[in-house]
């Protein structure tokens, strides 16, 4: 039995005065990528110099503002990376890069070398408030931890005059949700009152969720105290840094937008220490799925998960908001079939506004290869393919050609992700309709020899074909067109097949319909099976050409 009493209850803020239930979020937040920094200290195999450059410059391409690049001072690699970024004009004038540091001298010194030739950078200072890593952490009592902060506020205000760019101060009281508030409103208004800042230059306050201790609710409400109670509000950017302990860094940041913060800090897909950081990735979809500009440039998720992969070395959970490659699949029948219906009346009705049941949004905003109800990539079934090529082209596949046509799908989807419908087609053609080489079928006659009493067979077929360009024909007798063509074809070759199964619909109905035929065929001699799927307005012709595919399929068509 689980030992519960081990624990405590965090407290609960009493604060009846709470507004931010009644709120909506109306617009994004400044967002504050910290993958170079959190995320990359929370990796197996920190990313090299290269790596991060390379995520560096895709955050930019993303429409990130403020990036933290790492913490320089203590860290040569960083060091390195954040001159290479500043030597190679790598930093667009736009956007700020952030750099972390504790409040000792010798640190900050360090940080203010490493970010010479810098336009504008954010200095981010912090030190531990909480109440037990006051006690069992550094033995201080309030007014020391205080004035950590403010002696780091001051050193900051004195490098920055001299400093050829603009420097802007961000302070974390970290630990903020162990934290006292009154306590932690006390810390940030010391650090205020020795930076000085104005609504032209101001401040930035970033409150962290370090280690998640309870519900979003109680986070919201500690952040909306903290937004009605700094004296000089005006001046400061309020800033959230959830962590995703309790699986609510998402939840936590949405509320706190609620309660009045201005800022996120986050990462993509919310990797950081233990659970992660706040999911940025998740958050802006959330907006997007809601009618708001997330102001990233998110359209390209598949580019994204490639990218964020490789430098990281960390896969995307197939069940991951939005970004999962199972979260647009409707594996259910009764979903499969509210998603089409949904579809179908948005384009019976011409509809600008996406309303489908079971999807929040269209996959196809964020660059997902999606069609209603199947999605087809590597890991997709053979009954998957089937449906799409009944579902959109009228092609209904043979049982037992399911499983050979998913393969050459796989392939693809292996190389590419995932598939649209229109390349399964297209493959399907290549693979089966136009497979007309080295063996190409060009002209059939057929003969009735019924009345022919003295022969056993029934039919007579006459076949044009050209082999390997060459212009060539047979005729051939048999019980019917289809082995005649088949004798015919084992006598020209020397080969032995047989056609194990045959089958045949209509493609369209009207008087201009055209008809499918499929062919399985058995190469005696190896063993080999395969499928060849021929078209035609006449069922008999396009019989043959299905013979011709599955023996093109087969290779067969050399002459021994």
């Amino acid at each position: 039995m689980l030992n519960y009493k081990r624990y405590q209850k965090n407290p609960v803020e009493n604060f009846p005065e709470r507004t931010w239930p009644n709120q909506e979020i109306t617009k994004a937040p400044i967002w504050c990528s910290v993958d170079l920094r959190d995320g990359n200290q929370a990796l197996i195999d920190p990313m090299v110099v290269t790596e991060k450059i390379e995520m560096f410059n895709y955050l930019v391409k993303l429409g990130f503002k403020e990036i933290e690049v790492g913490f320089p001072a203590a860290s040569q690699i960083e060091y390195d990376f954040l001159r290479q970024l500043i030597e190679r004009k790598l930093i667009p004038d736009d956007v700020k890069v952030q750099v972390l540091t504790q409040c000792r001298e010798e640190l900050i010194d360090r940080t203010f070398e490493s970010i010479q030739g810098c336009k504008q950078a954010i200095v981010h200072i912090y030190n531990s408030t909480s109440t037990l890593q006051r006690d069992v952490v550094f033995h201080m009592d309030k007014e020391q931890i205080i004035d950590i902060a403010v002696k780091g506020t001051r050193m900051v205000k004195e490098r920055a005059k001299n400093f050829s760019g603009q420097i802007i101060l961000e302070y974390s009281p970290e630990s903020f949700t162990g934290t006292e508030l009154d306590y932690s409103l006390e810390i940030c208004n010391a650090v205020c009152d020795a930076w000085e800042p104005t609504p032209e230059e101001p401040l930035i306050i970033n409150l962290p969720s370090t280690v998640e201790m309870t519900t979003p609710n109680v986070f919201a409400d500690r952040i909306e105290w903290m937004n009605r109670n700094f004296k000089n509000r005006e001046s400061i950017i309020l800033s959230v840094h959830p962590h995703n302990d309790r699986g609510t860094g998402v939840a936590t940041a949405e509320l706190a937008l609620l309660a009045g913060a201005d800022r996120v800090e986050g990462t993509l897909f919310g990797n950081g220490e233990r659970t992660g950081n706040v999911d940025i990735i998740n958050i802006a979809y959330n907006m997007f799925s809601q009618g708001i500009d997330p102001e990233l440039k998110l359209d390209n998720v598949n580019e994204i998960i490639e990218i964020y992969e490789r430098c990281c070395k960390i896969p995307i959970h197939p069940r991951h908001p939005y970004a999962g490659k199972l979260v647009f699949t409707a594996f259910s029948g009764s979903h499969q079939d509210a998603i089409n219906k949904g579809v179908h009346a948005m384009r019976e009705r011409n509809s600008a506004i996406w309303q489908v049941p079971y999807l929040p949004i269209d996959p196809a905003d964020i660059g997902r290869e999606y069609e209603p109800i199947v999605r087809i990539n590597s890991q997709s079934g053979k009954g998957g393919v089937a449906f799409i090529m009944d579902t959109y082209f009228g092609f209904k596949l043979p049982k037992g050609m399911h499983r050979e046509f998913a393969d050459v799908i796989q392939a693809v989807s292996e190389k590419q992700g995932e598939v649209s419908p229109e390349t399964i087609m297209e493959k399907f053609r290549e693979e089966y309709l136009l497979k007309k080489e080295p063996i190409h079928f060009r002209k059939l006659k057929v003969d009735d020899l019924s009345e022919e009493t003295e022969t056993e067979f029934d039919t007579k077929v006459s076949v044009s074909y050209t082999d390997h360009g060459v212009d060539k024909s047979f005729t051939a007798v048999g019980n019917g067109p289809l082995d005649a063509v088949q004798r015919g074809l084992m006598e020209t070759f020397q080969i032995r097949i047989k056609i194990l199964d045959y089958e045949e619909h209509a493609l369209q109905s009207g008087a201009n319909s055209q008809a499918a035929a499929y062919i399985h065929m058995l190469d005696s001699e190896s063993g080999h099976v395969t499928y060849g799927v021929g078209v035609s307005s006449n069922i008999t012709r396009a019989s043959v050409r299905a013979v011709f595919s599955a023996l093109n399929r087969l290779e067969l068509g050399t002459e021994k």
